[in-house]
């Protein structure tokens, strides 16, 4: 387990940092996880929705020792049992899912919690939660949330006027879609396939943060 004078750096941090990765097992984690943090990654979250929870607890111990290594926080989703387990900084939980007020009494009170919105209503509930970020989308129509319509640039514009919490963008991010993001008001992103599925991860993380600098730069 992290100790807690590092997990309560690595949550009150959490409002500088930019570009969160969001991602599945797969075969050549290890090497995936460094690449994407090596490009620009600053938070990683490990989502697999398939493996049984002792195949993921050994999973999420692995990406843990990466992230560890490469002093970027780790949150498993979902399951906040696992993520004490596997000693992660903390977890990340859906409208669905565990209540914010459960994760955070198993994890305690220097691990990260964040949770997912995805309309005004959610957003607002949010403000009484004990979480430290939320998520705000998906701004387009996503394969990670199927059949959940996208909630276009709209939801960024209120979430950066309302929320209670620092907010990541989900949904479509990509360098060609970040400039309209940032000018809707995101500062920080979730990003999924464009480095789940990039033949070059580090290379994809580097072009990802470029445009992410550029659009900050023109908006002051």
């Amino acid at each position: 387990m992290a100790d807690a004078s590092t997990r309560l750096e690595d949550r009150e941090g959490l409002a500088d940092r930019r570009l969160y990765l969001c991602t599945p097992d797969r075969p050549d984690l290890v090497s995936f996880l460094a690449a994407c943090i090596r490009g620009g990654v600053d938070v990683v979250q490990l989502r697999d929705k398939v493996l049984d929870a002792r195949p993921l607890l050994e999973r999420a111990r692995l990406a843990r020792a990466v992230c560890r290594d490469h002093d970027v926080p780790f949150v498993l989703n979902d399951r906040p049992d696992l993520a004490l387990e596997a000693g992660a900084d903390g977890v990340h939980v859906g409208q669905d899912d565990a209540p914010p007020g459960l994760a955070r009494r198993i994890l305690g009170p220097d691990a990260i919690v964040g949770l997912s919105t995805h309309a005004p209503a959610e957003l607002a509930a949010s403000a009484a939660e004990p979480v430290d970020y939320i998520s705000a989308g998906p701004v387009e129509p996503t394969p990670t949330k199927p059949g959940r319509p996208g909630t276009g640039l709209g939801y960024l514009t209120y979430a950066a006027s309302a929320a209670a919490h620092p907010f990541f963008v989900t949904g479509g991010v990509r360098p060609t879609t970040i400039g309209p993001m940032v000018a809707a008001g995101a500062r920080r992103f979730v990003v999924v396939r464009w480095l789940t599925d990039a033949p070059d991860p580090e290379d994809n993380a580097r072009e990802l943060a470029r445009a992410l600098d550029d659009a900050l730069s023109r908006s002051g």
